[in-house]
């Protein structure tokens, strides 16, 4: 099987990490993420304003590339980038006018055949949790998984229909077929501080330690995510809250393809270390996952 590919400004820098391990593992499984031949920044965040059709020029031309490269589906890794292409798709589908003022500006046809699809949903939807299951050549035993979602994955939910926002479980039912346990704890799906990073550190550091302390308290090995901004604030905030906090204890955050990797007999190159300011590698190795 062959998907589409848009991977995002992120996965070419600080989460190339997240790109590698899910090329890695979807080798594995059996399907090629091929990367669209021309893309653009999805611009980060989805407008607000009902008027701004300038910031749906770029992820609507990566679903019309799409289109043109013979995709039915556009594959993400990015929560981020997910979110935006997802919700621009919605527009395109559901605003006639404002689908017309776009590709006009684009000088290009649109139709609206292309799903904004997240890898996430392949491995659920397409591949099958069983099937991962089945493929499992290092099972995640013993080790205490705590699956964080963010805001972006599942919301607004009558847009991005992954999953229940309130109770999702795309991220527990497949830890629970690489054979690692869930750690469910009530701040799973909250924002990490986002964007605050750039302008109030504080606020990011709050928001992150929140998160951090609640996965702890159930008993958390590391938290894994979908989202870079997730993964930076909740791993870098870690050095700011350990400066004023002697007990604090550090929790490794590594993106959900670096386990899957793992698990489906990557080795220990499957998880990128240099990549990581907080070295996920003991608790893996007491848990015999690496050696």
């Amino acid at each position: 099987m062959n998907f589409k590919y848009f991977p995002g400004c992120t996965l070419y820098t600080k989460g190339k990490a997240f790109d590698d391990s899910g090329k890695a593992a979807a080798q594995k499984l059996g399907f090629t993420l091929e990367e669209l031949p021309e893309w653009t920044c999805c611009g980060a965040t989805f407008p607000l304003a009902a008027d701004n059709n300038m910031a749906l020029l770029s992820p609507s031309r990566a679903l019309i590339n799409t289109k043109k490269e013979g995709g039915d589906k556009l594959v993400t890794l990015c929560a981020v980038c997910h979110n935006v292409l997802k919700r621009t798709s919605h527009v395109l589908n559901s605003d006639e006018a404002r689908k017309k003022t776009v590709t006009a500006f684009l000088e290009e046809d649109y139709d609206n055949s292309v799903v904004v699809t997240h890898y996430l949903e392949i491995l659920r939807d397409v591949i099958g949790f069983q099937a991962v299951s089945e493929k499992v050549q290092k099972p995640l035993a013993g080790l205490k998984i705590a699956p964080f979602y963010g805001c972006l994955l599942l919301r607004p939910a009558e847009e991005m229909k992954m999953d229940d926002p309130d109770r999702p479980t795309i991220f527990e039912n497949l830890i629970k077929a690489l054979g690692g346990e869930v750690v469910d704890y009530p701040m799973k799906a909250e924002c990490c501080g986002a964007f605050q990073v750039v302008n109030s550190e504080a606020t990011a550091t709050r928001c992150s330690k929140e998160i951090l302390d609640s996965a702890k308290k159930r008993g958390a090995d590391l938290i894994v995510t979908a989202c870079p901004l997730c993964q930076f604030n909740l791993e870098d905030r870690q050095k700011e809250i350990g400066a004023s906090e002697q007990a604090f204890k550090e929790l490794p955050v590594l993106y959900f393809t670096e386990l899957l990797a793992l698990a489906l007999g990557g080795g220990e190159e499957s998880i990128a270390t240099d990549r990581h300011y907080i070295d996920p590698m003991p608790v893996l190795r007491a848990r015999g996952l690496v050696g």
